[in-house]
C-alpha cells in the first residue's frame, strides 16, 4: 500500500508540474502575442502621423504630414492659428465656406490649417508671429495675403494665383550691389536702404513689411524707393556706413547719409518716409503763428529768417535741418514782419524759448549768422547747445532728445504748469535756477515725480518723505541721490558741489557679491562691475541675462562649456550677469533684450562690441570672442 500512495504522489506532482509549464508557455505565447499587436499598433500610430485629417472642410496639417502633404500641389491655402485666439474663432467659419468654395473649383484647391502652437516647426519656417496668419502656397513656396478676410477676396486672390501662368510680381524693393550703389544713392532726392544678413531672424521679419511699404512708396507722385543691400556680400559699402549689426536702415538724400528712426512695419515706414520726403521745415508767415508757440509753446522755437528760398544761407540751414528733423521741430520765414518781431535779419537763425522756460539769467534769445562760408555743423551745433533753457522739462517724451548729457541734475516733485498749479511749479525751480547758473558744465531740469517713479525707486528716493527730490545721473550710468532734506537753494547747491568735489558715492542696485566666484562663468553683480568687466588688465565677455528668459536658459549649457574651454586663460574672463537685479553702471552696456552679449576688450573697456550673430553655441561665441581678443595665449587650434 505504502508504494502504491507513493506511486500517486509522484505521478500527481508529474501532473502539476506539466500543467505549470503549460501555464508559463500560454503566459509567454500571450506575450508574444501582445507584443506584436502593440507592435502592429505602433506601426499604425506611425503611419498615422501623417494622414490628413479633415475637419468642416478644411485639411489638417501638422508637423509630420506638412511635408509630404505638399508634394506635388500647385496651389494649397493655408491658416496658421492658435485655438485660444479670439480673431481665428471669429474667422473659422469665414474659412470653412471659403473650403467648401475652392473644394468646388475645377481643379480642387485644397484648404488647410495648422495649429501654429502645436505645429511650431512649420510655424517658425513660414515665420508666424500672429493669428491667424494666411499664406497661398504656390509650388511650396509662400505668397503673402494681407487682404480682406473674406470669402470672396480670399477666393478670388486664390484663384489668380492658381492660374498656371501666375508669377509673382517683381520686387518693389531695389536691390543694391557694388556695381550700382553709389549711382543710386547719389541720384535720389531721398532713398531708404536696408542692410541685412540673409540669415539674421530680425531681417527675416522685416523683409514683407519692407516690401510692402516699399510696393506702396513706389505709387506715389514722386515715388519714394526703398532699396536693399546685402552686408555679407557687400562688405566695402557696409563698411563705408559704419553698419555693425543686422537690419539697419538708412536714409540718403543726394548721396548724404542720415539715421532711420522710425517703425519697421508697413504703415509704419510708409509714415515716417511720407514725412521724410517733405521740406524739414515750416514755413511761418505771420507773427502770430511765432506769438502763440511763445506763449503756450513746450519747446524752443527755432526759426531761421532768410530772404528767399534762393538764398544761400537757407540752403545751408535746410541741410542742417534735414539731419536733425527727427529732434527738432523747425521753422523758416520770409516776411520782414516776423524778421521783426524776433529781432532778426536776414540770414539769421534764432532760438526762442516759451515764456514758462524764460529766466533772469539767460537771454530771451539765442541768434546765429548763418554765412555762405557757415559749415552745416556749426549750424546743427547751434541747435543743439541751446535748444533747451537753464532749467528745463524733463519728460519721458523728450528724454532721449533733450536729456542724454551728462552730467544731469534732476529735480523731483509734482511739475505741472497748468494755470493752477503753475506758480507752485515756477517757485521750486526758481530755486533751481539759482544754482544752475553757477554750474554752467552741467545740466539741470526739473521733472514730474509720477513719470518717473521708477527712477525714483532706483535711487531709493521712493520713500523719502520729502516734497521735493534730487538725483544726479553721472557718465557711465552712475547714479547719486541727495539725502531726504527740505529743499532750498544752499541744500541743492551743497550737494552739488559734493558731487562736483567726488565726496558722494553712487547708487548701484546690487545682488550680493558671490563669496565663492572661481567657477569657469563669472558672476558679476552691480557692485563688482567696474571691478571685473573695466579692469584693463583683462579681456572680458559678459552676458546680460533675465531669469526667466528661456533663449538664455537654452544658451545656459553652451556658455558654461565656453568658460571651461578658455577656463586657463589668465586675461580672458567669461562673465555673466542678471541685469534684472542689478544695475549696469555703464551706459556703453546697454541691455534692452535677452540675452544680450558684449566683448569687453581690454584697450577698449568703454567701446565694447556688441555680438549680433545669431549662433549662441560654443563654436558661434569663441569665433566671435577670438576674432576680437586682445590678450588671448593660445593658438586657435590649440583649443
Amino acid at each position: 500500500m505504502r508504494k502504491v500512495a507513493l506511486l500517486l504522489i509522484v505521478l500527481l506532482g508529474v501532473a502539476h508540474f506539466a500543467t505549470v509549464s503549460r501555464c508559463e508557455d500560454d503566459v509567454a505565447d500571450d506575450k508574444e502575442e501582445v507584443d506584436e499587436e502593440d507592435s502592429e499598433e505602433e506601426e499604425e500610430e506611425d503611419e498615422d502621423d501623417t494622414e490628413v485629417k479633415e475637419e468642416n472642410g478644411v485639411l489638417v496639417l501638422t508637423d509630420n504630414n506638412f511635408d509630404t502633404f505638399m508634394e506635388g500641389k500647385d496651389t494649397v491655402l493655408v491658416e496658421f492659428y492658435a485655438p485660444w485666439c479670439g480673431h481665428c474663432k471669429q474667422f473659422a467659419p469665414e474659412y470653412e465656406k471659403i473650403a467648401q468654395t475652392l473644394k468646388e473649383n475645377e481643379p480642387p484647391i485644397p484648404v488647410a490649417k495648422v495649429d501654429a502652437t502645436v505645429a511650431s516647426e512649420v510655424a517658425s519656417r513660414f515665420e508666424v508671429s500672429g493669428y491667424p496668419t494666411i499664406k497661398i502656397l504656390k509650388n511650396g513656396e509662400p505668397v503673402e495675403y494681407d487682404g480682406e478676410r473674406t470669402e470672396k477676396a480670399i477666393v478670388e486672390r486664390v484663384k489668380e494665383v492658381a492660374q498656371p501662368d501666375w508669377k509673382p510680381p517683381p520686387e518693389a524693393t531695389l536691390v543694391l550691389t557694388k556695381d550700382n550703389f553709389d549711382d543710386t544713392v547719389n541720384n535720389a532726392d531721398i532713398i531708404l536702404v536696408e542692410f541685412y544678413a540673409p540669415w539674421c531672424g530680425h531681417c527675416k521679419r522685416l523683409a514683407p513689411e519692407y516690401e510692402k511699404a516699399a510696393m506702396e512708396l513706389s505709387q506715389r507722385s514722386p515715388p519714394i524707393p526703398l532699396a536693399k543691400v546685402d552686408a555679407t556680400v557687400e562688405n566695402e559699402i557696409a563698411s563705408r556706413f559704419e553698419v555693425t549689426g543686422y537690419p539697419t536702415l538708412k536714409i540718403f538724400r543726394k548721396g548724404k547719409m542720415f539715421d532711420y528712426n522710425g517703425p519697421r512695419e508697413k504703415y509704419g515706414i510708409v509714415d515716417y518716409m511720407g514725412e521724410q520726403a517733405g521740406p524739414p521745415s515750416k514755413q511761418v508767415q505771420a507773427i502770430k503763428q511765432v506769438q502763440e508757440l511763445v506763449k503756450d509753446g513746450d519747446d524752443a522755437i527755432i526759426v531761421g529768417v532768410f530772404s528767399g528760398e534762393q538764398d544761400a544761407a537757407y540752403e545751408i540751414y535746410i541741410e542742417a535741418c534735414n539731419a536733425l528733423r527727427d529732434d527738432f521741430t523747425f521753422r523758416h520765414s520770409f516776411s520782414s514782419e516776423v524778421a521783426k518781431l524776433l529781432k532778426a535779419s536776414p540770414g539769421q537763425v534764432v532760438i526762442v524759448q516759451p515764456e514758462k522756460f524764460r529766466s533772469k539769467y539767460e537771454p530771451a534769445s539765442q541768434v546765429l549768422t548763418v554765412k555762405d562760408s557757415t559749415a552745416v555743423s556749426e549750424v546743427q551745433e547751434f541747435f543743439q547747445k541751446h535748444v533747451i533753457p537753464l532749467v528745463g522739462h524733463r519728460k519721458p517724451s523728450n528724454d532721449a532728445k533733450r536729456y542724454t548729457k551728462r552730467p544731469l541734475v534732476v529735480v523731483y516733485y509734482g511739475v505741472d504748469f497748468s494755470f493752477d498749479y503753475r506758480k507752485a511749479t515756477q517757485f521750486w525751480r526758481s530755486k533751481v535756477l539759482e544754482v544752475a547758473k553757477d554750474f554752467p558744465e552741467y545740466t539741470f531740469a526739473i521733472a514730474d515725480e509720477e513719470d518717473y517713479a521708477e527712477e525714483l525707486k532706483s535711487l531709493g528716493l521712493s520713500d523719502s518723505g520729502e516734497d521735493v527730490n534730487v538725483g544726479i545721473m553721472a557718465d557711465g550710468g552712475k547714479k547719486f541721490a541727495m539725502e531726504p532734506e527740505e529743499l532750498d537753494s544752499d541744500v541743492l547747491r551743497d550737494f552739488v558741489m559734493a558731487f562736483k568735489k567726488g565726496k558722494l558715492k553712487p547708487i548701484i542696485k546690487s545682488q550680493p557679491v558671490p563669496k565663492n566666484n572661481k567657477g569657469p562663468v563669472k558672476v558679476v553683480v552691480g557692485k563688482t562691475f567696474d571691478e571685473i568687466v573695466m579692469d584693463t588688465d583683462k579681456d572680458v565677455l559678459i552676458e546680460f541675462y533675465a531669469p526667466w528668459c528661456g533663449h538664455c536658459k537654452k544658451m545656459e549649457p553652451d556658455y558654461l562649456a565656453l568658460g571651461k574651454k578658455y577656463k586657463a586663460e589668465k586675461n580672458l574672463v567669461i562673465a555673466k550677469m542678471d541685469a534684472t537685479a542689478n544695475d549696469v553702471p555703464n551706459e556703453s552696456y546697454k541691455a534692452e533684450g535677452f540675452p544680450t552679449i558684449y566683448f569687453a576688450p581690454s584697450n577698449s573697456k568703454r567701446s565694447p562690441i556688441r555680438f549680433e550673430g545669431g549662433d549662441r553655441t560654443v563654436e558661434g561665441l569663441s569665433k566671435f570672442l577670438e576674432k576680437h581678443a586682445t590678450k588671448l595665449s593660445q593658438k586657435r587650434d590649440e583649443l
